[in-house]
């Protein structure tokens, strides 16, 4: 019995562990750094542009939440403009975790209108893989030869923080040593129409992603100071995060932006140590995490 106690108070202490975020970056078309931290200087290019971030190879057939994702990964890992020019270093062992809730829904239902009115053989061989829930996972762990578990998430208005939980899971467990996180959606007509569907008053679905990177201390070539802990569930409305920006209805991927812009802020503002990400709503609950710089904690700890 003392052996077993000791083993759930380890792994109780294992789950409060704070991660490291080692990158970050929010792609929200039209938007910048002075809009919405974390973004890029200049206004953030609409998906059919992912050629002016990502090079032109690569693109063919891919999807507007693909193309953001990319987008937003690639910036968060600090890459040049254009396709890799050698394998990753880090790759191996990296995990990806993506929040989408109606990333390819477009495509699904296009498929199945063609293929109700016209049969199985009019499906185009570059559509039918965007048809797969998991695509743009699949293609985020492709271009950047990451080997690690592979998980796409699409569980309503906590999506985003949902997707940074299992994150976490992954690396506590020792499943994966680093994980890239990513939250996406879309704003073509078929996403906004079933966004729209959504109990109270959602607001119109915008089109973005931001996407962090997590790790122990010391999995990635970075260290930026900023961890992040315990993702907390809630029945009721915690209440308003503070200093979390409105930039309109991000649905599943508003976990993920948020929390990648709360890094960026608290990075560039030593006023601050400290701030909460939420996302959720009446009909899925609620989550929270807290996001914290570094030299907040010694200043903290000096002080007490």
């Amino acid at each position: 019995m003392p052996e077993t106690r000791n083993t759930m108070r380890s792994q109780a202490r294992a789950a409060d562990q704070p991660l490291s975020v080692a990158g970050w970056a929010v792609h929200v078309p039209g938007l910048t750094e002075a809009e919405l931290p974390g973004s890029p200087a200049e206004p953030a290019c609409a998906p059919e542009d992912a050629k002016d971030v990502l090079g032109r190879k690569g693109l063919l057939g891919k999807e507007p939440s693909t193309r953001l994702a990319l987008c937003a990964t690639h910036r968060a890992l600090g890459l040049p403009p254009g396709k890799l020019a050698e394998p990753l270093p880090y790759a191996p062992g990296t995990a990806v975790v993506v929040a989408s809730n109606l990333g390819n829904v477009e495509t699904v239902s296009t498929v199945l209108d063609d293929m109700r009115s016209r049969g199985g053989s009019v499906v185009s061989p570059l559509d039918a893989p965007n048809a797969s829930s998991n695509v743009i996972a699949s293609s985020i762990a492709i271009r950047y030869g990451f080997n690690g578990p592979n998980l796409a998430v699409c569980s309503g208005a906590t999506a985003g923080l949902d997707a940074v939980r299992l994150a976490r899971l992954l690396l506590l467990a020792g499943r994966a040593e680093r994980a890239v996180v990513v939250g996406v959606e879309p704003a073509d007509p078929v996403a906004r129409a079933l966004a729209a569907l959504r109990p109270g008053d959602p607001g119109e679905l915008v089109a973005g992603a931001g996407c962090v990177l997590l790790g122990r201390p010391g999995a990635w070539p970075t260290d930026t100071g900023i961890t992040v802990g315990p993702v907390t569930r809630h029945t009721s409305d915690p209440g308003p995060a503070g200093g979390q920006p409105v930039v309109g209805e991000l649905y599943g991927a508003a976990g993920v932006v948020h929390l990648a812009a709360a890094a960026a802020r608290l990075a560039g503002d030593s006023d601050t140590g400290a701030t909460t990400v939420r996302c959720g709503d009446a009909d899925d609950a609620w989550l929270t995490v807290d996001v914290t710089r570094a030299g907040a904690r010694r200043e903290a700890g000096a002080a007490a």
